[in-house]
């Protein structure tokens, strides 16, 4: 089936030809990162993790996301899903593989990820890690392309396949908790010191993924004869409105719990980030620019006026994807570290090279994404023929 994504339009070719390019970009700053070290970063001393862990977090919410058709549909026979059930799994497949590489460009040098294999630490959360999320890759290539091959032959799925798909379920949940874990099992960093940690995440990241996959259901509708169904998008914007609402609850117990227990090293993050700190507001832009994108997209997903034309559905989408990127992909992370366990504040900027490397494995996740998008959509062209 891998033949099918090499034919294609000319918007095709260009959409292609443009990842590529961007792919080669981002790997000739690599190199360079590579050859100097990670001084080629804005991370330092004080702020150990930059944006390539930020991004990181964020992905292992979307890849989680796949849950939320996946589940339903398999486990309770909502075949409403049944169209976009493959597209969740293969988003989970292209948002792991940008997690991976993500980790790979922030250790510097590759070889020292072997490290987890050659000297293995059960204690360590960051060796559960990456079992969870190889595991995780592995089911989803795995039942996606068997599931797929199944459809080429106008077959149902074989049984011997279920268990892998019901062991994906709670893997899912367990990818982006045991992340969580990572930054909560640090008792110097009074910002990820918290029990709801793990359940901001999985709200998150079942606001950020399925309106990632809205959105491009909505762009494989104009491009090609699939159409996920008017029910689906709209089960799915409920999910992503009522994900987004518990995401804003928990949110707002972290600034409660801070402010009315008054401890300077739990409010010292929330007003960095949100009001500035001592004279540095490099954040507070971008947090206040997350909250109105975050607010003003819910209304929007809970007016049925907005959420049932598909201009303004799209463009809540993207808002509450781009409002949840800033807060995981940016603040969650740098809030960690400023201020440090000291009280000094170290500011983090990002450097251009590390601008180049993430959206080098940004396009190499769409790359992917693209690409199996293309063998499914193929398949299912071939199903509507037939």
């Amino acid at each position: 089936m891998l033949e099918k994504a090499l034919v294609g339009s000319s918007r095709y070719k260009v959409w292609m030809a443009f990842l590529l390019a961007l792919m080669g970009i981002g790997g000739l700053s690599y190199i360079q990162q590579y050859n100097y070290g990670l001084g080629y970063t804005g991370m330092s001393r004080d702020v150990s993790w930059g944006v390539y862990i930020a991004q990181f977090t964020f992905l292992v919410g979307v890849a989680a996301s796949g849950v939320m058709v996946v589940l339903p549909y398999y486990l309770h026979n909502y075949k409403v899903f049944g169209k976009i059930t493959i597209l969740g799994e293969f988003l989970a497949v292209a948002s792991v593989s940008m997690c991976l590489m993500f980790i790979m460009v922030d250790l510097g040098q590759p070889l020292r990820a072997l490290n987890v294999l050659l000297h293995p630490t059960p204690h360590s959360i960051l060796f559960w890690d990456m079992i969870v999320l190889n595991v995780y890759l592995f089911l989803n290539i795995f039942v996606g392309w068997v599931v797929l091959t199944a459809n080429k032959k106008e077959m149902p799925p074989p049984k011997w396949i279920k268990p892998f798909i019901y062991i994906s379920i709670p893997w899912a949940v367990s990818i982006h908790t045991v992340t969580a874990f990572l930054y909560a099992g640090l008792p110097g960093r009074h910002f990820w010191l918290t029990a709801i940690l793990a359940p901001r995440f999985l709200a998150s990241a079942f606001a950020a993924g399925p309106a990632l996959l809205i959105l491009l259901c909505l762009v494989i509708k104009r491009v090609s004869k699939f159409d996920a169904g008017q029910e689906a998008i709209q089960k799915l914007v409920t999910i992503i409105a009522y994900a987004a609402l518990i995401n804003v609850f928990f949110v707002l117990l972290e600034f409660f719990t801070s402010y009315y227990s008054n401890i300077p090293g739990h409010m010292d993050t929330l007003n960095y980030l949100f009001f500035g700190l001592r004279g540095h507001h490099q954040l507070v832009p971008w947090m206040w620019t997350s909250v109105v994108l975050g607010i003003s997209a819910i209304v929007m997903l809970l007016v049925p006026y907005f959420k049932l034309k598909e201009g303004f559905l799209a463009l809540a989408c993207v808002m509450i994807f781009f409002s949840l990127w800033i807060d995981k992909g940016i603040g969650l992370v740098i809030g960690g570290f400023v201020p440090n366990p000291l009280e000094e504040i170290t500011p983090y900027y990002l450097t251009f090279g590390e601008v180049l490397i993430t959206l080098g494995i940004w396009a190499t996740g769409f790359f992917i994404l693209t690409v199996l998008y293309k063998i499914a959509l193929a398949v299912r062209e071939e199903e509507l023929i037939v």
